[in-house]
């Protein structure tokens, strides 16, 4: 259930205050307080989601009439997975902002025609092409390919974010770049970066859920350049750990239906899995260099980086 946002201007200072010290609620921005939430089945990381959306949803009672969450904050609004949380809120705005904004803010002046306008979570939002386009143009490419992959998801319309993209003056080959690479067969952030990982090695473009029929069924492997006998997964370490996944989740027989089912998969095609886990994303080049190894000479030797795409962090 939603915390329940309170604006300071709309209560009595004594009832903010008598509220704050039987913490009931939380100072969220300034001038914006929330009931204290319950812990979310996600964690950490699900808490400071919650915690940017209750900004937003304080900002916009906030801010008077004519603005729209933008760029990460929109792309939190529709529900799509970020690579990491934006350090503050971002609004197009129609109009200028006092001398006195708040610095937590991220204000566009910008128009938004009203075919790129649309609502979600019950507030004023860009559509989910232009909320890619503007992510796609403005991030790093691999936080905008993270959101493009999981925007083709839920149902992207790819020719109108590229018209978009296509008026753009800054940004615009990064974002179309962004747009050619995005895949749907991505299942998490994670997946996404594997994936960007071998685009910026210079390696041909992966195949995503690859199938594979075995002795044990058919599985899919996250990615994979059958062609060349390579395939690559990879590994959330979070099903090894014990509790991390609920009481009824038993940490040892992960490990053990993984073993089988790389095992499996290894006598099915004759090709060892390459897998990397959230550890190896300290060290990108050395990910890169285990991939290339696996590719014959010819396509090593013609693997080029693209300077559009920087080091993934």
């Amino acid at each position: 259930m939603p915390s329940e946002i309170v604006i300071a201007r709309e209560s009595l200072p004594s009832d903010l205050r008598q509220a704050c010290r039987a913490g009931e609620i939380e100072r969220i921005r300034r001038g914006a307080y929330r009931s204290v939430p319950d812990a979310p089945d996600g964690g950490r990381r699900s808490a400071a989601r919650d915690l940017q959306i209750d900004r937003a949803r304080a900002l916009d009672r906030q801010l008077r009439a004519g603005h729209w969450f933008s760029h990460a904050t929109a792309a939190m609004l529709h529900g799509l997975p970020l690579w990491r949380l934006p350090s503050g809120i971002h609004v197009l705005q129609a109009y200028r902002a006092s001398s006195r904004a708040a610095q937590d803010v991220h204000r566009h002046v910008t128009p938004v025609p009203p075919g790129e306008r649309t609502e979600a979570l019950g507030l004023p939002s860009t559509t989910l092409e232009r909320t890619v386009a503007d992510c796609a143009t403005t991030m790093p490419p691999l936080e905008g390919l993270v959101i493009a992959d999981s925007a083709l998801v839920r149902g992207l319309d790819w020719s109108a974010t590229g018209a978009l993209i296509g008026e753009r003056t800054r940004g615009r080959r990064r974002g179309m770049l962004v747009l050619e690479l995005a895949d749907r067969g991505a299942e998490s952030p994670w997946e996404s970066w594997l994936r960007y990982v071998a685009h910026w090695a210079g390696l041909p473009r992966p195949r995503t859920q690859v199938p594979v029929a075995t002795r044990l069924g058919r599985f899919r492997v996250d990615i994979g350049w059958p062609e060349h006998a390579v395939l690559a997964e990879f590994d959330g370490l979070v099903k090894y750990r014990t509790g991390a996944l609920g009481g009824d989740h038993d940490p040892d027989r992960a490990r053990i239906e993984e073993k089988r089912r790389a095992d499996a998969i290894t006598e099915a095609t004759g090709i060892q899995l390459l897998r990397v886990t959230s550890k190896d994303a300290y060290d990108p080049h050395a990910v890169a260099d285990r991939l290339l190894a696996r590719f014959p000479a010819a396509v090593r030797g013609t693997a080029r980086r693209n300077p559009l795409l920087s080091r993934p962090r």
